[in-house]
């Protein structure tokens, strides 16, 4: 028996995804690693012989070294619902179109497989929230979000009408949409959409931003990491709907309150390569820096903090930031995803630490 296990993860409704999954497996079970599938998930990979098939609850990511997820970051999304609890880190390879949380994709496959037979990755943890339901003072439901927990209204023709407080204290009072409670992984993702800042990943802090809201005050706050932050439903407004990384979902009659605070477990991520978030952010969305220089090394190296630096010659036309993944939501997302995976919203922030469209 190994004393080394992997659980391998894939959207099977993807055929690329299942064709990535047996080489992953297939490539693991070479180098005596035992190998982990999902039931629902180890029938469609056709290869009976090389997992161990556990059920879908956390107690399949317990004892494993890492957790392999090979789809978008709705796909890792879910897998973190099982990692989180046994501390589990997650190496997401990206089949989807953003792909914001995994650190590789397709055509990395065989390298990224080598790297976990060989040991060579770093895992850095991100930020979560977890959220309580009360109803009439009492917990009415519980839950955790990786990206963010979003307040929306339940009927379309009609606005919510909600308090906002921070550290038990009332801000304002919102006719809105919704309201998107974000980490700073999920501030590149439903957060982003709805107007909030980009948070880069070493910043620790809670997102609060409107949704749509009919308010003089109505801004997106960064509020401290410590800080409790609440939503309370008025009782004369309509209901409402908690969704957690488009995921988990509450209702909320009217007269609910939201609690959201730094959750108590991070969730682990594995990382392949150590890139600045800032060569993230345009990769993943594109952004022209067509005519940057930036400093020469010699400037670099010799800068005098009191001038300005010096830039030799013209430089180079265009600069190509290096190819990378992982790192962020995805843009313009609910829960910070890719449409089509199957799960909700996503983003960046870690500490050492969105995803596909519901």
């Amino acid at each position: 028996m190994s004393d080394r296990t992997v659980l391998v993860v894939a959207h099977t409704g993807r055929s690329e995804a299942v064709r990535s999954a047996q080489l992953v497996i297939g490539r693991l079970a070479e180098a005596g690693i035992a190998v982990r599938a999902l039931e629902g998930e180890a029938e469609d990979l056709s290869c009976p012989d090389l997992v161990e098939v556990w059920p879908r609850t956390p107690a399949a990511a317990e004892g494993v070294e890492v957790v392999i997820v090979l789809g978008g970051d709705g796909t890792l999304l879910r897998a973190a619902d099982l990692a989180r609890p046994a501390g589990a880190p997650l190496l997401g390879v990206n089949l989807g179109h953003v792909g914001f949380l995994a650190e590789a994709e397709r055509e990395d496959l065989a390298t990224t497989v080598d790297r976990v037979i060989e040991r060579r990755y770093d895992v850095e943890e991100r930020m979560t929230i977890d959220v309580v339901v009360r109803r009439n003072g009492s917990v009415a439901g519980t839950t955790w979000a990786l990206n963010e927990a979003t307040v929306e209204k339940a009927e379309r023709q009609r606005m919510l009408e909600l308090v906002v407080e921070i550290d038990g204290r009332p801000l304002s009072h919102w006719g809105c949409d919704g309201v998107v409670m974000a980490t700073p992984t999920g501030s590149t993702a439903y957060a982003f959409s709805a107007g909030g800042p980009v948070v880069w990943p070493e910043v620790e802090a809670m997102l609060v931003v409107p949704i749509s809201a009919h308010a003089l005050f109505a801004r997106p706050l960064v509020v401290s990491p410590r800080s409790a932050v609440a939503i309370e439903v008025l009782p004369d407004t309509a209901g409402a709907v908690l969704w957690c990384d488009g995921a988990r979902t509450l209702d909320l009659p009217a007269g609910a309150r939201i609690e959201v605070r730094r959750g108590a477990e991070p969730v682990r991520l594995a990382r392949l390569h150590l890139t600045p978030f800032t060569d993230r952010l345009v990769t993943k969305f594109g952004l022209p820096v067509s005519g940057w220089r930036g400093r020469s090394r010699v400037a670099a190296q010799h800068h005098d903090p009191g001038k300005e630096p010096q830039v030799d010659g013209p430089g180079p036309p265009r600069c190509e930031p290096p190819r990378t993944s992982g790192g962020g939501g995805v843009p313009g997302d609910r829960a910070g995803g890719v449409p089509g995976d199957g799960a909700g919203p996503a983003a960046d922030g870690h500490s050492t630490g969105a995803v596909e469209g519901r």
